[in-house]
Formats: C-alpha cells, structure tokens, sequence
C-alpha cells in the first residue's frame, strides 16, 4: 500500500523528549508533542530556539541529542531513513543545480526516489507552484521568488501525506503568499503539513501552534 492511499487519520507524528545541541550548544531544548493528521501546525519561536533544527529531526536529516521522533502511517512507525518516502521538506537551504533545468531537477529528484515516470510529477509540481512556463528554463535564471517556489514543488513533487515547509513565504511576493496559503490549504485536506515560521499570516493557517520557548503546545488566540 503506497502512502497516497492511505487514510489521512492514519498519519501521526510524536515527539519525546526531542532534544539537540550543536558543538555542545543547545539548539532545540527538550519537548515532546503529539500531532495527526489531517491538518495545519505551526512552529513558532525567536531566532534561535530551534525552528529549523526540529523540521530537520523530523524529516530525519539530523540526529537527536535525545529524546526521539515517531512518525507512524497506517500503524507502522517509519524509521528516520525512510522518511523521506512519506514527506515533503522545503527550507531555504535547499538548493539546485543551478547548470540544469527546473525540470531537470525535479526529475532527477523523482529518479532518487525511485519513479519510473519521473518528467509526470515533476511538470505536475512545477505546474502547481506556477513554474509550468519555466519547466526547461536552468536554475541560474531564477529570481530568489521563483527558486523559492521551486523548492515549494520539491516538497510537493510525489504528494507525500506530510509537508514540513520552513518559512515557505520566504521571498514570496503577494502571488505567491496567496499560492502558499492556497496550497497548505489544499494539502491539510488530505494530510499534516507542518510550518515553522514567525509570520502571523502563515502561523495563522494552522489549528495547532508549537511555540519553542517552553510553552508546549498550543493554539493560535
């Protein structure tokens, strides 16, 4: 059973004790959490209280000081190194190559993941970010707004049930403000989508905000 046709509810995500340090410094105290799906959770903080560092532990893509990450799909824990088959991650870091198309590289990212038809996906992607007129045009070519939405169609490209998006607005014009929210929209239907952001304008699309200074788990006034 592939992750697309599983029911929504039968994703959750669960934080133990979830903790990191960098070179002996803290970048995420501890915290624990439980999330389901479907629909929209906010990540909130001041520079520095770990945004950042807890979408990367819970795509997998860092390792725990302590503590631990559950993410469960259809009552089966998915381990670290397979997460990446079930979400989505989008984050200002995340580059290209810049010598090959949009989709060049959307396509050679749907070939990692083992996809057959890799150009589908990755025209669908681009096509939903509004990148469908740019598809062949190289990476170099684009302003930080469209490599931005670029990223967003990373994250989208084989419509995992689980987006972790960090500041997806970054670099965003009003368009594009207006297609991040149209899109969290349209993907909490069907899944969880997680948003570390300080933007009230994002925050406020999600039920369930997580604020990184002790306070725990919470929703938005």
């Amino acid at each position: 059973m592939s992750a697309a046709t599983v029911a929504v509810d039968a994703l959750a995500i669960e934080a133990v004790g979830l903790e990191h340090l960098y070179a002996g410094r803290r970048g995420l105290a501890a915290l624990s959490f439980a999330l389901q799906a479907p629909g929209v959770v906010a990540i909130t903080g001041p520079n520095g209280s770990g945004k950042s560092t807890l979408l990367r532990l819970l795509a997998g893509l860092l390792r725990p000081t302590a503590g631990r990450s559950l993410v469960t799909l259809a009552g089966r824990e998915v381990p670290p190194a397979e997460r990446r088959t079930v979400l989505g991650f989008a984050s200002p870091e995340l580059a290209f190559y810049e010598e090959f198309s949009c989709l060049e590289n959307l396509a050679f990212a749907a070939e990692a993941r083992g996809q057959r038809d890799r150009a589908t996906p990755a025209l669908a992607a681009l096509e939903r970010v509004g990148l469908g007129a740019r598809a062949r045009d190289r990476v170099a070519a684009l302003s930080s707004g469209m490599t931005q939405r670029l990223r967003l169609a990373f994250a989208l490209l084989l419509r995992p049930p689980l987006l972790l998006l960090d500041e997806p607005g970054s670099h965003l014009d009003e368009e594009g403000r207006s297609l991040v929210e149209r899109i969290v929209d349209e993907e909490a239907r069907s899944g969880l989508v997680v948003i570390a952001t300080n933007e009230s304008r994002e925050w406020g699309l999600a039920a369930q905000r997580i604020e990184l200074r002790g306070r725990g788990l919470g929703r938005p006034a």
